[in-house]
C-alpha cells in the first residue's frame, strides 16, 4: 500500500474521524536498522520532514487542550499508599492481628496466614488544602495546594512487568506503543531538532526494559529515545575532536550533491533520501542537545533547589531539572523512572529511603514550572504500577515488615495541566485493601491524560491487525472529577 493510502477498513470506517497510517515497512524497517546510536535517535523525528509536513508536524488536537506537554513520573516497583498519601489508622487497631486470605489479586506467595500491619510512619495534612502526606515527606507540602492526589485507580496485575506494561502502555502483555507515543501520533513535535518523546531512566532500566516506551505497531519515529543515565546521554552526539561543524557540513553538502545525481538516475532509490534526511536532523541535534543536556548553565540556586548538591537527591533531581528544560524546549512527554518502591521487607528503611530521593526534586520541578509560567500547560504526574497491601509481607520467616503488591487500590497524584488542584479524589476501604470511591481502571486514567491534552482516545486510533487500535484497547472514560473544569 502506497504511504499515505488508507486501507479498505479505513474506508469503511466513517462514524469516527481517525489519524491512522498504514505501515510504510520496507523503508522504514530498512532506516532504523542503521544503528542504536545518534542515527537511530535521530531516526525517530527524521520523517517529520516528509510530505504535507509530516508525521511529526505540529498537529491539531481534537479538542481545546489544558496541557500541551506531559511529565510522567513512573515510581517502579510499586509504592504503597498506606504508608504516603492514603494513612489508615484502622490499621494501627487490627496491628498485627492473624488473618489468612487468597485471591487472585495478590501474588502466589502472600497466601496464608498473614498479619496486619500500622504503618511505621506518621501523617499530617498539609496545605491550606489539608492533604494527607506522610511525615517524610519534608518538601512536598511546599507544593501540596498544586496537587490533585488520586485513591481510586484500579490495576489488573500484581507481576511487576505486566503491570508496567500497563500503565505504561495500556496493554499488560506488552509490545503495545507507550503512553508518549500514542501522544507524539496525535499532536506532533513543537521541536523538530528534538525527539518528541524522551525518557530518562536509571542506569539499570525497569523491569520490561524498553518495551515501557515502545513504538509498539506505531511508526518507529515515535518510539521513546531514552538518554543515558551515565556518560553521554545520546552515543555518538559529539563529533570526533578533528572534525569541525564546518567539515560536517561540507561533507554533508557533497554528499547530497552525488546524491541528488544519483537519485535522478534512479527516482525509486528513496532510502538513499531519507538516509540524508537522517543524517541532517542529527547535524541539527548536535547543535541543539548538548546546549539542552548541559545543565552547568543553570543558577547555583536552581540546582540546589533540585538537589543536585546531595548524593540522595542528585540522581532524580538531575532528571526532574532536565525534564523542565526539555518540555521548555517543546518536547511534548518526558518520561522518568525512579526504581527500588519494591518493599516486601524493610519498608520503613527503604520507603523512607525512596521518599527523600524524591521529594526535593519533584517538588522543584513543580515550583519551577509555576515560577515559570509552565505548570498550567504542562500536566506532571507521579505514579507507581501498583499499590501495596495492609498486612505483612516478609521473605524466608524473617521479621522485617513489608508489604505485598496489591492491584485493587494505590494512590498517585498530578499537577498542573487542568486537574482540579489542592484536592483528593477517590477514597480506599478502611485498612486500604481495595478502591471504593471514584474508582477506575487503567484504561480510564489513559483516557483522562489524553483528554488533558487535547486528544480523545475514540479519534487517536492506528489501523493494525486487521483493526483500529487505541491506547485504552477498548475504550473507557474520562475521569471528571480529577478535572479543574
Amino acid at each position: 500500500m502506497a504511504l499515505g493510502a488508507r486501507s479498505p477498513a479505513a474506508e469503511r470506517k466513517t462514524e469516527m474521524p481517525l489519524q491512522t497510517m498504514p505501515n510504510a515497512a520496507t523503508r522504514r524497517s530498512f532506516l532504523y536498522s542503521l544503528g542504536a546510536s545518534l542515527g537511530s535517535v535521530a531516526f525517530s523525528d527524521l520523517l517529520a520532514q516528509e510530505s504535507d509536513g509530516g508525521p511529526l508536524a505540529v498537529k491539531q488536537p481534537h479538542h481545546e487542550a489544558k496541557a500541551k506537554a506531559c511529565i510522567f513520573l513512573v515510581m517502579e516497583g510499586g509504592p504503597s499508599h498506606i504508608d504516603t498519601f492514603d494513612p489508615k489508622p484502622k490499621l494501627a487497631e487490627l496491628h498485627m492481628q492473624r488473618f489468612e486470605r487468597t485471591g487472585e489479586q495478590f501474588s502466589p506467595m502472600s497466601s496464608g496466614l498473614r498479619y496486619y500491619v500500622q504503618s511505621p510512619y506518621g501523617f499530617r495534612k498539609v496545605g491550606q488544602s489539608g492533604i494527607d502526606m506522610c511525615e517524610h515527606f519534608v518538601h512536598l507540602p511546599e507544593v501540596a495546594d498544586e496537587l490533585c492526589v488520586y485513591r481510586g485507580c484500579q490495576a489488573e496485575s500484581v507481576d511487576h512487568p505486566t503491570a508496567l506494561y500497563h500503565i505504561n502502555t495500556g496493554n499488560k502483555f506488552g509490545g503495545d506503543p507507550g503512553i508518549g507515543s500514542w501522544v507524539s501520533y496525535g499532536l506532533g513535535s513543537e521541536n523538530q531538532n528534538l525527539p518528541g518523546y524522551i525518557v530518562l531512566a536509571e542506569a539499570g532500566f525497569p523491569q520490561g526494559g524498553s518495551g515501557n516506551w515502545t513504538n509498539g505497531f506505531l511508526p518507529a519515529y515515535y518510539q521513546g529515545t531514552p538518554l543515558r543515565a551515565e556518560g553521554s546521554p545520546i552515543l555518538d552526539i559529539q563529533p570526533q575532536p578533528w572534525r569541525t561543524r564546518a567539515h560536517q557540513r561540507a561533507n554533508l553538502d557533497v554528499l547530497g550533491e552525488l546524491n541528488r545525481a544519483h537519485q535522478a538516475q534512479h527516482p525509486g532509490h528513496d532510502e538513499l533520501a531519507a538516509r540524508m534526511a537522517n543524517y541532517e536532523l542529527a547535524f541539527r541535534m548536535q547543535t541543539e542537545v548538548p546546549d539542552v543536556i548541559d545543565l552547568a548553565g543553570e543558577p547555583q540556586s536552581v540546582r540546589e533547589m533540585y538537589g543536585l548538591d546531595s548524593p540522595t537527591t542528585e540522581s532524580f533531581g538531575r532528571r526532574c531539572l532536565l525534564a523542565r528544560r526539555l518540555v521548555e524546549k517543546g518536547v511534548r512527554f518526558v518520561q522518568i523512572f525512579s526504581g527500588g518502591w519494591d518493599s516486601h521487607d524493610y519498608l520503613e528503611r527503604s520507603h523512607k529511603a525512596r521518599i527523600y530521593s524524591i521529594d526535593k526534586p519533584v517538588t522543584a520541578l513543580i515550583k519551577d514550572l509555576r515560577q515559570r509560567g509552565l505548570l498550567d500547560e504542562t500536566l506532571v504526574v507521579w505514579l507507581g504500577e501498583f499499590g501495596r497491601s495492609p498486612d505483612n509481607h516478609y521473605r524466608g520467616g524473617g521479621i522485617a515488615i513489608g508489604r505485598d503488591h496489591n492491584a485493587e487500590a494505590q494512590s498517585m497524584f498530578f499537577a498542573g495541566g487542568g486537574v482540579r488542584a489542592g484536592q483528593v479524589v477517590g477514597a480506599t476501604d478502611e485498612i486500604g485493601q481495595r478502591a471504593v470511591e471514584v474508582v477506575h481502571p487503567i484504561r480510564n486514567l489513559h483516557v483522562t491524560l489524553l483528554h488533558l491534552l487535547g486528544l480523545d482516545d475514540r479519534q487517536l486510533t492506528y489501523f493494525h491487525g486487521g483493526r483500529f487500535k487505541q491506547l485504552s484497547q477498548t475504550g473507557g472514560q474520562v475521569i471528571g472529577e480529577l478535572l479543574s473544569a
